[in-house]
């Protein structure tokens, strides 16, 4: 897998930060202008699942399901490094380091500042972010750091499949040594509708494709830029009605989102600077090593604030702290993708 030049980035991709800081504003504005109409998109669930946030994370994540390649994972052996890193990051090390941070900040730090139940609350926010490695949004970071889209792929696919078996496991895990009382049926449940469904209507759908164009599987390539403006529009609405349903809390309580962003900062930047010292220390590839550590510094948002609103509620401090997630991620991540841009030349250029 050698390095591929990365195509130009598109009108959204370029301005990136710019769409979601207009959707938070958007979000923040109707719910302050139309307060009933936001309590009646929320009150549209079914077991504990608001069914518009469903289709719209739907919408935003089916286009990157379709591109997982699980055929890709034999290819492994050849280059093991990076998924190595990857792995370990994502699953032995971040999902702990965000829980203890979350308490730290939360049940010592704090103390005194927020009443404690909402303090667990927010705790069980930071864990489910902790616990949700990126998906999406990972090609996005790939390309803007020119990566190889071929490993990408590679990790994406591994990365999907341990998340099948070890999301549920670990969020219950840690979630239970705090006071926070784990809703199994619920948790279960998400994780099925967020990523169970979505990768096999995705395989099945990438199938179709192939086999509908003799074989070719380029031919998913054109399927999903077709369906890239659906993703786009999924992303930009879900933003704009996470915001609208804590509309209120945040305008109130600036400070606490605050609160909420520092120790999500801290763990941003600390899960970079360990994956990709690593990385360079074991002479990883840049078009490996950069992806590598955006994908274990991003996190899985969509499914992180769909399970915090099935667990605990759409106004629940648990669900503040995912949508905070979303509103600390875009220009964290793209600061990083400038920084390992300016080091690249600190990495070996070729694949060992």
């Amino acid at each position: 897998m050698s390095e591929a030049a990365a195509p130009p980035l598109g009108l959204f991709e370029r301005y990136l930060s710019l769409w979601v800081l207009l959707a938070i504003l958007a979000g923040l504005g109707l719910g302050i202008a139309a307060p009933d109409a936001v309590s009646m998109l929320a009150g549209l669930e079914y077991a504990s699942v608001n069914l518009v946030v469903a289709v719209l994370i739907w919408a935003m994540i089916f286009p990157m399901m379709v591109g997982v390649d699980f055929g890709s994972i034999r290819d492994i052996g050849r280059k093991p490094k990076g998924l190595v890193i990857t792995l370990a990051i994502n699953w032995l090390i971040k999902p702990f380091t965000m829980a203890a941070l979350a308490v730290l900040f939360f049940d010592y730090l704090y103390a005194g500042l927020l009443p404690r139940d909402d303090a667990q609350q927010y705790i069980a926010g930071l864990i489910l972010l902790g616990a949700a490695p990126c998906t999406a949004m990972v090609f996005v970071w790939s390309q803007m750091t020119r990566g190889d889209p071929a490993y990408t792929l590679v990790q994406v696919s591994v990365n999907d499949l341990v998340m099948i078996v070890a999301f549920a496991p670990i969020v219950a895990l840690l979630l239970g040594v705090t006071t926070i009382v784990v809703p199994w049926e619920t948790l279960l449940l998400s994780t099925v509708l967020y990523v169970v469904i979505p990768l096999a209507a995705g395989a099945f759908v990438r199938g179709r494709v192939i086999a509908s164009h003799g074989g070719d599987a380029a031919a998913v390539d054109a399927f999903t830029a077709k369906l890239k403006p659906w993703s786009v529009i999924g992303l930009l609405a879900t933003v704009v009605l996470l915001f609208a349903f804590q509309a209120e809390t945040i305008i109130a309580n600036p400070l606490l989102i605050a609160l909420i962003a520092v120790p999500i900062i801290i763990q941003s930047y600390g899960i970079f600077a360990a994956a990709y010292a690593w990385a360079w220390a074991w002479r990883v590839p840049h078009a490996i090593a950069a992806p590598c550590a955006l994908i274990g510094t991003s996190n899985f948002f969509e499914l992180a604030v769909a399970v915090a609103i099935g667990l605990f509620g759409l106004s629940s401090g648990a669900a503040l702290a995912t949508v905070v997630g979303v509103l600390v991620e875009v220009p964290v991540m793209l600061s990083l993708v400038a920084f390992a841009n300016r080091t690249r030349d600190r990495f070996p250029g070729e694949a060992a």
